[in-house]
């Protein structure tokens, strides 16, 4: 089983300025279908990781998505500064 929560931590911290400072979590979800994944970065990092017209963040959504079609489930993905 493939651990979404690290497959995401692995693709977002060469992209910070901070690595040590992002942090993953995977959330509980309504829906059972569903993985909810937030991803904690400084401001400047999370603008960085969405990228101009959030494009860098649904390149990353992209990704995920393939990685998560193995489990059967969506998968969302937030971006909050800390």
């Amino acid at each position: 089983m493939i651990n979404l929560e690290q497959v995401l931590l692995n693709i977002v911290k060469p992209m910070c300025k901070d690595p040590e400072t992002v942090l993953v979590k995977e959330m509980e979800s309504v829906n059972e279908n569903e993985t909810l994944l937030y991803v904690y970065a400084p401001s400047e990092d999370i603008a960085r990781l969405i990228g101009k017209q959030g494009v860098m963040a649904n390149s990353i959504r992209q990704m995920l998505q393939v990685a998560s079609k193995i489990q059967n489930k969506k998968i969302s993905i937030k971006f909050e500064a800390i």
